[in-house]
């Protein structure tokens, strides 16, 4: 960006030449923000450039002494200004100036259940903005849902899990992408509390949505009825294509072979896609096994402990009676143990869950709602727009005809005039299939910022099982020695080697 700034401003000097630190003082005196410069700041560019021009340092203060109006920089001819129209500004308008630490470091919001009132409460924890918690129901979300779908058609919404546990094919597949996969009603709400979560997470740390209005009336509004005021605030806004103020210029600033990378960047998410489920299908199966374990060893532990405190008296023909009874009391004390071993399982397989298998579906959910979105561009803009073609052809083809064969004049003009707001319509609808592609292409590379994801992922991964081996690690050495009993000398057993 501050090259850009310096060819910008070297662009306006066409007088006498400006050294580049000079330059460099300019841009730092001038707001440019996001590629744009506002009227006041273009003012104020040409003003310092002047004083440059003169010998003097290119400081705001020097302007405040300017009473009737600002110094005038030379340009030069009216036709060197072309030279302007500066392509890296155009490149970074395009590009997506993100890193997958910067979107991290955003606010996490958390999600958490209030029973009581059937309804979900939004946290907020790392604070970089507010400084609330509000109170959401799931119908709150699926309003927020519709109304930044109409906003941000052209960008990456992610979706929302169903509000009830749903019978048949599509209710079974999202049930399976879910984090549990028990059946019962309290387990399906924690899946959908996270799915919540990962959803006001992705939306909150989205480049494009951060900052608007409908995200901050979502997560921060504390009136009665929050609904009712999203949808009145995108009234006010509108979708992106009308606020964008680059929309109508989108074709300048695609490359020639848009379609070529579109093709090639879907193709490469979709095996990516894949791949991650596949990861994501492993990992929630480690984390049942964790908690399989878990149970087995609490049983384990529970059957030793019921053997050990069986009080029947063992038969005369028994070779040593006062060996098993000092056994069975060894074996009794031995479920404590396993009952720790149990709670180190259990804690495992939540870590495996809460640190491996959450952070897959997070990704998971992002690269789905890119494969969404590309279906919406073909399905949506390029069909509307073929439909739109077809339909002026027909009118254009009815146009000859009436040509040929004299009819009113009322309905040649009406026809006419039909025809002029079809080829609006057209002009409209090419425009947005455009400004679908800039936007595409930038989701992509959004794509490919949450790509490093993958080493966290793994980070917490190896974390995960070198804790949990640790911890239970200790335990069974903590153990090994209480074993002594069972094969101490006076009972005449041997512990194994």
């Amino acid at each position: 960006m501050r090259e850009c700034r310096l060819k910008f401003f070297s662009g306006c000097s066409r007088g006498p030449d400006l050294a580049k630190a000079v330059l460099g003082q300019i841009a730092e005196h001038v707001d440019f923000a996001d590629g744009f410069l506002s009227k006041l700041s273009l003012y104020k560019a040409l003003a310092l450039i002047a004083l440059a021009q003169q010998g003097k340092q290119p400081s705001p203060k020097l302007l405040e002494n300017c009473i009737q109006e600002l110094p005038k920089p030379q340009l030069g001819e009216p036709r060197d200004l072309s030279a302007l129209r500066m392509q890296p500004a155009q490149e970074d308008a395009l590009t997506v100036s993100q890193t997958l630490d910067k979107l991290l470091a955003r606010d996490t919001v958390q999600v958490e259940l209030i029973p009581e009132k059937k309804g979900l409460f939004l946290k907020h924890v790392e604070y970089q903005r507010y400084k609330i918690s509000v109170y959401r129901r799931y119908s709150d979300f699926d309003v927020f849902h519709e109304v930044l779908l109409q906003r941000y058609a052209y960008r990456v919404v992610p979706a929302l899990p169903p509000k009830r546990m749903l019978k048949g094919d599509f209710g079974l597949l999202w049930y399976l992408s879910t984090v549990l996969t028990s059946v019962s009603e309290r387990e399906f709400i924690e899946g959908r509390r996270r799915a919540l979560c990962r959803f006001i997470n992705l939306v909150a740390r989205h480049p494009f949505f951060t900052e608007d209005e409908l995200v901050k009336t979502f997560l921060t509004f504390s009136g009665s009825d929050v609904q009712t005021k999203l949808r009145d605030t995108y009234k006010k806004t509108g979708d992106e294509f009308m606020t964008n103020r680059i929309a109508t210029l989108a074709k300048e600033y695609l490359p020639a072979d848009i379609q070529a990378q579109f093709s090639s960047s879907r193709e490469l998410i979709r095996n990516i896609h894949n791949s991650f489920n596949k990861l994501r299908d492993r990992a929630e199966k480690m984390a049942e096994r964790s908690k399989e374990n878990a149970t087995d060893l609490l049983m384990f532990g529970r059957e030793l402990s019921a053997l050990g405190s069986d009080a029947l008296s063992l038969p005369s023909l028994a070779s040593s009676p006062s060996t098993w009874g000092t056994l069975r009391q060894s074996l009794k004390s031995l479920s404590v143990e396993f009952a720790v071993l149990s709670d180190k399982a259990a804690q495992q397989g939540r870590r495996e869950e809460d640190d491996v298998v959450e952070k897959l579906n997070l990704f998971l959910d992002l690269l789905q709602s890119y494969r969404d979105l590309c279906e919406r561009h073909e399905k949506g803009v390029l069909h509307e727009h073929q439909r739109a073609l077809h339909k002026y052809g027909v009118m254009k083809r009815q146009m000859m005809s009436a040509t040929v064969q004299p009819k009113e004049q009322a309905s040649v003009e009406q026809l006419e005039s039909r025809i002029v707001q079809q080829e609006n319509a057209i002009q409209t609808m090419e425009l947005r299939n455009y400004f679908s592609l800039f936007c595409l292409h930038q989701e992509t590379q959004l794509i490919f910022i949450y790509l490093p994801i993958t080493s966290h992922i793994l980070g917490a991964f190896v974390n995960s099982q070198v804790q949990g081996h640790r911890e239970m690690g200790e335990v069974w050495n903590e153990l090994q020695p209480k074993l002594g009993c069972l094969f101490g000398s006076n009972n005449g057993l041997k512990p194994p080697i």
